[in-house]
């Protein structure tokens, strides 16, 4: 069985990735994140239909319109859009999606999300936040997320 730490990377192993849910608010977890992979070398693409441009680079509308695709997709929406993005995701042939979750307040799941991305192939990480693997605070939370049993289980 694929434990959430092989997920996760395999996850970030991928070089061209996109970010679902960015905003102008610069604390946003997706912002965060966004950064994050930038700043470890992934080619990072933003996403938002409300945006043109995100911090100087061009801002898609959805993942197809991503010139060359994408390898994987993190998705910080709220739950009815996720559903939206996963066959958008489907639809462009990305094969790995994470939902984000910081544990704390509602995120990206959902249940209908999670059965899609199941059935179509799409190896997905439904909760956690990959800053868990990206910054040193974040690891610390994920140990004490792992003792608590508070992280997602591989489907």
């Amino acid at each position: 069985m694929t434990t959430l730490n092989q997920l996760a990377q395999d996850f970030l192993a991928q070089k061209r990735i996109a970010v679902v849910g960015v905003r102008r608010n610069t604390e946003d977890a997706a912002n965060l994140i966004y950064k994050a992979l930038q700043a470890r070398g992934h080619e990072v693409f933003p996403v938002n239909p409300h945006a043109e441009t995100f911090q100087g680079n061009p801002c898609y509308p959805n993942v197809q319109a991503i010139p060359g695709g994408v390898d994987a997709v993190v998705i910080a929406t709220r739950p009815e859009i996720t559903e939206q993005v996963v066959r958008d995701c489907a639809e462009a042939g990305v094969r790995r999606v994470w939902m984000h979750d910081n544990t704390l307040i509602p995120g990206s799941r959902s249940d209908e999300a999670v059965q899609f991305c199941q059935e179509h192939g799409i190896a997905v990480i439904d909760g956690a936040c990959p800053m868990m693997w990206l910054d040193f605070g974040h690891k610390c939370m994920r140990a004490v997320l792992g003792l608590m049993g508070r992280l997602p289980k591989p489907n």
